[in-house]
């Protein structure tokens, strides 16, 4: 008897909570803010949840597809009360890179600077409250301004060769024929590239069995004089018939002045591989900011957005305000485009980067712009850093413009042993930079951040943050 009521007990609470369960259950749900990655944010039951294509001061229908204990995810069915910023979106694929393109540009520039505020919330560095946010520095035309184009390529229906994006959180690509902030060159090539793949049976990657050949192209477009460098990633060392792809390319789009393939057998979600070889013409293609014409490798850094970063640079030359007699170091120095652009006004630049290629870029870069008073070295911030300061070199300015993750540890430890008078952080993620300011703080005021958009249609945001040491 025991036993069958505990059984009837066990059926009775397991019915109960596939009843209360809220999954694929359609709900109304008023937006009342847009999340750091883009996302609506509303509450149901006094439970946060995230809708993606949602926007403030809508009322939505939104079907929960995921529910935790302390928060759910849903995906928008349909928009009850239409939100003044919402305009039609040139794209309609569900991919990256676009998540905003619904918002007006305006209030995109407004929610760029929110962004900032939000993170600085979360992680409160020292007098957060009172630190001037300046108003995000927009384009002008936010489209077609990405210098290049990274998709991945794998077999489409009939024969014919898809390139594209993933769709979030999968493995399902995209095949991507428009897309509305790629410029219509690198598309038109990157098209043209899968049908000479096809054509010349040139297989591409099957990511489920790890086999084919090419896995991704890769075109940078040069907006100096609209030249095109092509990367093919491949699995393997060899590609069939490449020659014959090379000189229908070439051919058809006179635009390539470059062709180079990198090398990736590893079945990993990281596009590049150690190895890049030269297969045509250039090794590098040549840009400019301002009046500073840099040399680009293959697996060099440069920001994608050329013409923002002319306003970027200048804003980092602004809050920097260096003299003729002051020493800086560039951190994360890429190709050496910061420093560079700022060796005028400098006694000396030193740069580091991780990759060999930069640095070599870097070195020609500074030698093409004629300086004699520009070093840059193979390595981390942190160590190069570390070893300048201890040879002498004692910077009177720094700028550090780090990855997403943010400033090492050990890089925040050095800052803050030799403290430079003048320092910029140029950040391109809010809470990577708010966290690393809780640490800064301890040394540095927060004279003002000034945040660009380097990435319209998209939840990312780039700042420019002056600070000043402490007295």
């Amino acid at each position: 008897m025991k036993n069958n009521q505990y059984t009837a007990q066990h059926n009775k609470k397991q019915h109960g909570s596939q009843r209360d369960s809220l999954l694929e259950k359609v709900i109304l749900v008023t937006i009342k803010r847009l999340g750091i990655n883009g996302e609506g944010i509303g509450y149901y039951k006094r439970k946060i949840i995230f809708i993606p294509g949602a926007l403030p001061h809508e009322d939505v229908l939104a079907r929960i597809t995921l529910e935790k204990k302390k928060y759910l995810e849903g995906e928008l069915v349909r928009v009850k009360k239409k939100s003044k910023d919402r305009v039609k979106p040139i794209d309609h694929y569900n991919v990256g890179g676009i998540e905003l393109e619904h918002l007006a540009y305006p209030a995109q520039l407004k929610f760029k600077r929110d962004v900032i505020k939000q993170a600085l919330k979360k992680y409160r560095p020292a007098d957060f409250a009172n630190y001037q946010i300046k108003a995000a520095i927009g384009m002008e035309e936010p489209y077609h301004y990405r210098n290049k184009l990274q998709f991945q390529v794998r077999a489409g229906e009939h024969g014919k060769i898809k390139a594209g994006l993933y769709r979030p959180d999968s493995h399902e690509l995209v095949d991507l024929p428009t897309f509305s902030t790629q410029t219509d060159l690198s598309l038109k090539t990157v098209r043209l590239i899968c049908k000479l793949l096809a054509k010349w049976k040139i297989q591409p990657y099957h990511e489920r069995q790890d086999a084919g050949i090419v896995k991704t192209v890769v075109v940078r477009e040069s907006f100096a004089n609209h030249q095109l460098q092509v990367v093919l990633v491949s699995r393997t060392k060899k590609i069939p018939q490449i020659n014959n792809l090379i000189t229908d390319l070439v051919k058809q789009e006179p635009a390539v002045v470059s062709v180079m393939q990198n090398i990736n057998p590893q079945k990993t979600s990281l596009v590049w591989g150690a190895k890049t070889v030269h297969l045509y013409g250039q090794d590098q293609l040549v840009e400019r900011i301002g009046n500073v014409e840099y040399r680009l490798s293959a697996r060099a850094f440069f920001q994608l957005n050329t013409l923002q970063t002319e306003k970027l640079y200048a804003k980092v030359k602004e809050a920097l305000d260096l003299e003729a007699g002051e020493l800086l170091v560039d951190a994360y120095c890429g190709v050496g485009t910061i420093g560079i652009f700022l060796a005028q006004e400098a006694r000396g630049v030193y740069g580091m980067d991780v990759t060999p290629e930069a640095i070599v870029d870097a070195r020609q870069n500074a030698q093409l712009a004629g300086l004699t008073n520009a070093h840059y070295e193979v390595g981390t911030a942190q160590d190069w850093f570390a070893k300048w300061t201890s040879q002498g070199i004692i910077p009177d300015a720094l700028v550090v413009d780090p990855p997403r993750t943010g400033l090492d540890d050990k890089l925040i430890a050095t800052i803050l042993k030799y403290r430079p008078a003048k320092f910029v952080y140029v950040s391109c993620n809010p809470s990577t930079l708010a966290a690393d300011l809780v640490l800064l703080t301890k040394a540095y005021t927060v004279e003002y951040i000034q945040p660009l958009d380097m990435f319209p249609q998209t939840a990312r945001s780039e700042a420019v943050v002056k600070l000043k040491l402490k007295k």
